[in-house]
């Protein structure tokens, strides 16, 4: 029972510290959007996690900007160049607005389908409840059990995200490759019938210019 109250005052207060985002945007040609998270304490966590699942290469430019110090700069935090996926986190120093850029302007024809999660988590440590009678040798050892519970669930989390990215990278392969197979078979048509009129065409002038010559 100790442990069941402990389990739901922790998660209960972790609900409260911790924030996230998941979203998926499709990037235009030409196109650069931006992303922000706000935070309110200094010292909080940042965890940023993105997968280009389907269009070009599955690689996408990006950058991370922190709050600006001064009208017109801002600090860069992150940055890449036709990265396919990146999973970083990193200790916010500065309370303000924190962008997170996607960048497709090297595309001229070519969409692409991004995955990203944004998780802001502060460093406040939760206190289990102390009840009469439990030694405190109890409660760090269930608040222990919970901190591995929630590591497994992290990594958990992350291999969901990445079977996810590789079925929809699967899924945008198998795309391209039906439509270069319908493809092929239309130029094949084509050409059959092409070839056929062009068959016809010789025979009919083989047996005109016959009928002429003995006129």
């Amino acid at each position: 029972m100790l442990f069941l109250t402990s389990l739901l005052a922790l998660l209960g207060l972790l609900t409260t510290y911790a924030s996230a985002t998941a979203l998926t945007y499709k990037l235009v040609p030409n196109e650069k959007e931006c992303f922000y998270t706000h935070v309110s304490n200094a010292g909080a966590k940042i965890a940023f996690y993105f997968a280009a699942s389907s269009g070009g290469n599955f690689d996408v430019d990006y950058v991370v900007y922190g709050p600006a110090k001064e009208a017109g700069k801002e600090r860069i935090i992150l940055e890449g160049e036709k990265e396919r996926q990146g999973d970083f986190v990193f200790t916010a120093s500065e309370v303000g607005e924190y962008r997170f850029c996607f960048d497709n302007t090297v595309s001229t024809f070519t969409d692409k389908m991004v995955d990203f999660e944004i998780a802001v988590e502060n460093e406040a440590r939760s206190q289990l409840p102390q009840r009469a009678g439990a030694s405190p040798e109890q409660l760090s050892g269930v608040e222990e059990t919970i901190l591995k519970l929630s590591g497994q669930v992290s990594t958990l989390t992350r291999q969901q995200k990445y079977f996810r990215t590789r079925e929809n990278r699967n899924f945008s392969t198998v795309r391209s490759t039906e439509k270069r197979i319908f493809n092929f078979s239309l130029m094949e048509v084509i050409m059959m019938v092409a070839m056929a009129c062009l068959q016809v065409f010789i025979v009919r002038q083989f047996f005109t210019g016959g009928r002429k010559g003995y006129v």
